[in-house]
């Protein structure tokens, strides 16, 4: 049974280095991720997700170094800072690149936009790698889960896929450990349907976790079919997802997950 708390805050890293919109300092990356992910610890999250938010536009499979450099040594800061449990998504769909990181970094988990199918995206055509990507795990960090995103935001599946059979080869062909629903786009809410779909299609022992578009309004109801929330967007100054965390919004956030029993 995973250990992985059942609330996660997300920690947006400003552009890393080879990024168009690239500051120049690394110590600006850093210390912008640590004081988000300190005040998401101080808020109660007990478990964050790192991801390189701000490197559009982004490549499709295979990152460059400098950006696996960069969300390497962010990520070390934010476990040094906060000590809590935490995974990361290499954007947009490097999960070789993200078991590699969470090699050098402890990470309990990655995130996978597109673990198996084919997904249309603004980067072309995702393939899922689930072959390389379980056997890598296994060789280099067989402790650590692969979350995979099922139908995924700001992407359209080919004709004749759906969420349920999507979900089910997920795990059943793809041995995801959890299977994450998104809305269409960052900050945007999923189809509770499609969610319910995705629950009905896998094993009732592996974790669904709702991915994107939760706030206080949504959450009473997105706990009612998922396991686990990832939240960032809704934790953000004014909901952008561009901004820093307001300390505010992430206490309230806890305060409603913790009712609920998600924290």
């Amino acid at each position: 049974m995973s250990r992985i708390p059942n609330l996660l805050g997300m920690v947006h890293l400003l552009p890393l280095p080879g990024a168009p919109s690239f500051s120049g300092s690394m110590a600006e990356v850093i210390e912008t991720a640590v004081s988000d992910a300190a005040k998401l610890m101080e808020a109660g999250f007990p478990a964050l997700l790192v991801e390189n938010y701000g490197d559009a536009p982004f490549f499709g499979d295979e990152v460059p170094p400098e950006t696996l450099t960069g969300l390497t040594a962010a990520a070390i800061a934010v476990q040094e800072r906060t000590g809590l449990p935490f995974g990361v998504n290499v954007l947009r769909n490097d999960a070789l690149g993200a078991l590699g990181v969470a090699a050098a970094t402890g990470a309990s988990f990655i995130r996978v936009n597109v673990l198996t199918g084919l997904m249309q995206t603004d980067q072309g055509p995702l393939v899922g790698r689930a072959a390389e990507v379980i056997r890598k795990r296994h060789s280099l960090v067989p402790h650590v889960e692969v979350w995979a995103d099922v139908m995924v935001k700001h992407a359209s599946p080919p004709p004749g896929i759906d969420a349920r059979q999507a979900a089910a080869d997920t795990v059943e062909r793809g041995a995801a450990d959890a299977v994450i629903v998104s809305g269409s786009a960052t900050g945007r809410e999923p189809d509770l349907h499609e969610a319910r779909v995705v629950r009905a299609a896998i094993p009732g022992d592996t974790r669904l976790v709702i991915g994107s578009g939760a706030g206080v309004d949504n959450l009473p109801a997105l706990a009612d079919v998922a396991d686990s929330i990832i939240v960032g967007s809704s934790l953000k100054f004014d909901g952008d997802p561009a901004k820093r965390v307001d300390p505010d919004r992430a206490a309230h956030f806890v305060k409603i997950a913790t009712e609920l029993g998600l924290s």
